[in-house]
Formats: structure tokens, C-alpha cells, sequence
């Protein structure tokens, strides 16, 4: 066989090794069926699953889910605030976060992708391997895209909340709250919430109720921004005992504010 025909056969099959897998996203999965369904389990359990039986681990997933109207929202503001904090206003992608991180990569020399969107990082969970390789960045793109076509934003959190990682074996909000402070979602009081917020990025790494440097600096930075947004007040209960409590109705609601109206 010509030795040109050979090159060009294996060009074209390395073309649709790569096209075929990213052209199936744009059909495969069903991400319109997310509306009402939840997912029983995500690829990244299934990751985690693998992970235990090589390493003969006897661990067992633990998750409950719980509608949004059942989590904190002292919870849900503080994710988006240590997670994506333009999450009600981008469309699935921060550009401005992702050009920053691709800056540090190249002065780091280490190419981690990061800047991901709440949209992006359900994607990863519901559907891929932790692989950062570009073509898998390629396919969570696709799917993100789907995601915030297919879903409301407040969709997209309950199922972020519902299936992120939180520890060994702890998925959802639900499974986190009663691990670390014994009480459901609902309860969560906001420096429990900024705590469960902050070990995200690493949740194996990092404990909720640990006393790290880290933990401790970075919920206590999560809580002060939640204070400066009028989405708790400090001493609150003090507040409303005192005196001059009749004085100060318009800050009676601060502690529990209700979502936007986009967002519920």
C-alpha cells in the first residue's frame, strides 16, 4: 500500500477518534431529563467506586438528596460565593476567571484548567472522569453549554449541591451536614455553611470541622463577604433583644433573606 494513503488513513482516524466522541455530547446524555429526574449516580461515583476497589477500600457511598427549598440558604450563598461568584449572571463560563488561572498555568508552567463555573464542575461530576486532558475539556464544555440550555440556574445548583463530593464516600449537602455537625441542610447556620463551602476544591484533604489555617482563614472569609452582602447579621439574635430591635426593621430579614427572583 502507498505509503501516503497509510499516512492519510491514519490522519482521518485519528480525526474521528477525536470528533466522534465530542460530536456525541451535543445529543449524549440526556441533559433535558434533568429537569425532573435526578441522577442516581454520577460518573464521578462511579470514579470514586473504582478508586475503592483497587485500593480495597470498604466504603460505601453515602447521599440524601433534599430538594433546594431544604438546604440552608446560607448554604447555597456561600458555595457561590467560594465557588462562582458570577454564577447567576454568566452563562455557564467565567472568561475573566479562566483567563486568570490560564495565566498563572503558563507562569507555573502547569496546565490545571482551572476557573471552572459551578456549570462546568457539575458537567465533570454528572458526566466525565477527573481527566484534564483538552479533549475531556472539550466534551465539558459541550455539556456545560447543554446544561445552561437545558436548565434553570436554580436547577443547576440543587444538582451541584446534591452530588459534589464532600469527603470519603459523603455526596450531596444533605449526607455533608449531618457527617460534620449532625443536623440536616436546613439547619445549617452560616459559619457552618462558609466551613462546608471552603473544603470544596479538596474535600478529601480538608476537614469541615478541622482547625487548619486554611479552614479556619478561609470560612472566616466566606462569612465576613456574607456579612458585607446583608446576608447575615453578626450577633443577630443580640440585635433583636435589645432596646432599640423596633428601631432597626430593615435589618429583621438580613439573616434570611430569600433568594432573587431569578433564582427561585
Amino acid at each position: 500500500m502507498n505509503k501516503s494513503v497509510i499516512i492519510k488513513a491514519a490522519v482521518l482516524l485519528v480525526i474521528a477518534a477525536i470528533a466522534v466522541p465530542i460530536a456525541v455530547c451535543f445529543f449524549y446524555p440526556d441533559v433535558a431529563g434533568l429537569k425532573k429526574q435526578n441522577p442516581q449516580k454520577t460518573s464521578f461515583m462511579e470514579y470514586r467506586e473504582e478508586q475503592w476497589k483497587e485500593q480495597h477500600k470498604k466504603i460505601t457511598i453515602r447521599q440524601q438528596w433534599v430538594p433546594i427549598s431544604r438546604i440552608s440558604d446560607y448554604m447555597t450563598k456561600a458555595v457561590i460565593i467560594a465557588e462562582d461568584d458570577k454564577f447567576w449572571q454568566h452563562r455557564g463560563f467565567d472568561f475573566q476567571a479562566m483567563e486568570k488561572s490560564l495565566e498563572k498555568d503558563i507562569k507555573e508552567k502547569k496546565f490545571k484548567f482551572g476557573g471552572s463555573t459551578i456549570s462546568q464542575q457539575l458537567a465533570k461530576n454528572l458526566f466525565l472522569s477527573p481527566s484534564k486532558n483538552p479533549l475531556r475539556k472539550i466534551r465539558e464544555a459541550i455539556l456545560t453549554w447543554r446544561l445552561e440550555q437545558n436548565l434553570s440556574k436554580r436547577r443547576i445548583l440543587e444538582l451541584y449541591l446534591n452530588v459534589a463530593e464532600w469527603g470519603e464516600g459523603i455526596f450531596g449537602v444533605e449526607a455533608a451536614s449531618h457527617h460534620y455537625f449532625g443536623k440536616p441542610a436546613a439547619d445549617l447556620t452560616a459559619m457552618e455553611a462558609a466551613r462546608l463551602a471552603t473544603v470544596l476544591p479538596n474535600p478529601r484533604r480538608y476537614n469541615a470541622v478541622g482547625n487548619s489555617d486554611y479552614i479556619t482563614a478561609r470560612s472566616r472569609f466566606i462569612y465576613e463577604i456574607m456579612i458585607k452582602r446583608g446576608i447575615v447579621v453578626e450577633e443577630y439574635e443580640d440585635i433583636m433583644k435589645s432596646p432599640s430591635s423596633d428601631d432597626e426593621g430593615g435589618q429583621r430579614g438580613a439573616q434570611d433573606q430569600p433568594l432573587p427572583e431569578d433564582q427561585k
